[in-house]
């Protein structure tokens, strides 16, 4: 397998600037997703590493080889595409061998390479069906198998499983972890749903813009995330934002934000005299509400009336509304308030997040 760098890559359609000042390093046998909003340019990256998009400026190495101008086919890469992109007049097998069928491969080596992908993704019994005769996700399987017989340095996959139903994505996501623990192979992965991104990477590339945002493991962009977009996209049910000031009570910070109060204790942000006066966004997410019976151990709570609840099955999402603000707190189902009730809140500290208002970086420990 390989390396791949990306170093200052910037891509323009026209006036149009798509990608800005791209650089990432991924390791060999790494399994690296790219995620973020459709449009944030992480497609077009993809594309640039397999050459199917020229470079407007940086340059894409591949184990130290500065692969720009080389021909796509000379990459060693393969890449599995949202749509499968098979041939719907050639059977299974003859898919997943017409790259090698191309370059004159040994047919020995051809059958031998065929009969291992096929026995990987369990296709066994399927390589002489056409594939109007599968289902979405065994087309996609034989997707993956038609890059698996190349034997490439580096596997990309781009959005594979967007066409397939809930069952069958949470079906793929297994196979594929499964696929990358087998083959150990480098991975490079690009999604627009986060929990792909949470479940699958080793090390996520969170992408807005056209720019990256952070890079880190799933944990350290879960729990740290380094700016209000990436604490609002990655995380499900979304992060509360609530909007206010600091000020100075003796040691401590008080929040203000409309009808919300609360103080912001030492250990969240410490030198609290730096931060005095300062307009912040603090983050809690759903899970930190802590309402009703579970709030009584807070000293400093929140009283807010109950708008919406939503069972989902051993939980269950509350609709808050705290003055002008709404929150939404995930509680232990069958929670025993009906909407209209008065509840009180408090937040779980240890995991709030707090950033400038002004540059929407985070500011907290």
């Amino acid at each position: 397998m390989a390396s791949v760098q990306f170093k200052g890559i910037v891509k323009k359609f026209k006036d149009n600037l798509v990608l800005n000042g791209v650089d990432v390093d991924i390791k060999d046998h790494e399994f690296v997703v790219i995620v973020g909003p459709s449009g944030c340019g992480k497609t077009t990256l993809l594309r640039m590493l397999a050459g199917l998009e020229d470079i407007t400026d940086g340059e894409i190495l591949i184990d130290g080889l500065r692969v720009n101008e080389l021909h796509p086919s000379k990459r060693q890469i393969a890449m599995v595409f949202q749509d499968y992109a098979l041939y719907p007049h050639m059977t299974v097998e003859e898919n997943m061998s017409f790259a090698l069928r191309l370059r004159k491969t040994d047919k020995g080596e051809i059958n031998s390479r065929v009969d291992e992908a096929a026995t990987i993704l369990q296709l066994k019994k399927f390589l002489k069906r056409m594939p109007r005769q599968l289902s979405g996700g065994q087309r996609q399987r034989v997707a993956i198998g038609r890059a698996i017989v190349r034997k490439p340095k580096v596997f990309l996959f781009d959005e594979p499983l967007s066409n397939l139903d809930a069952k069958l994505r949470e079906e793929m996501r297994v196979e594929i972890a499964k696929l990358y623990q087998r083959l150990n192979a480098t991975i490079i992965y690009v999604t627009h749903d986060q929990v792909e991104a949470m479940t699958l990477a080793g090390r996520i590339v969170i992408m807005n813009h056209g720019i990256i945002q952070q890079v880190g493991s799933p944990i350290e962009v879960y729990r740290k995330p380094g700016n209000l977009f990436v604490a609002g996209f990655i995380g499900s049910p979304t992060m509360n934002f609530m909007t206010g000031k600091l000020s100075l009570q003796g040691e401590t910070l008080l929040f203000t934000g409309g009808d919300l109060k609360f103080t912001i204790p030492s250990f969240v942000l410490h030198d609290a005299k730096k931060h005095d006066g300062r307009e912040v966004t603090v983050g809690v997410r759903p899970d930190d509400v802590l309402v009703g019976r579970t709030s009584d151990k807070c000293s400093d709570k929140v009283e807010g009336v109950l708008e919406v609840c939503e069972l989902l099955g051993h939980r269950e999402n509350l609709y808050i509304k705290v003055g002008e603000t709404r929150l939404l707190a995930t509680v232990e189902a069958f929670f025993d308030r009906s909407p209209g009730s008065a509840v009180s809140l408090c937040f779980n500290y240890a995991n709030m997040h707090v950033f400038d208002k002004a540059t929407e970086k985070r500011i907290s420990e």
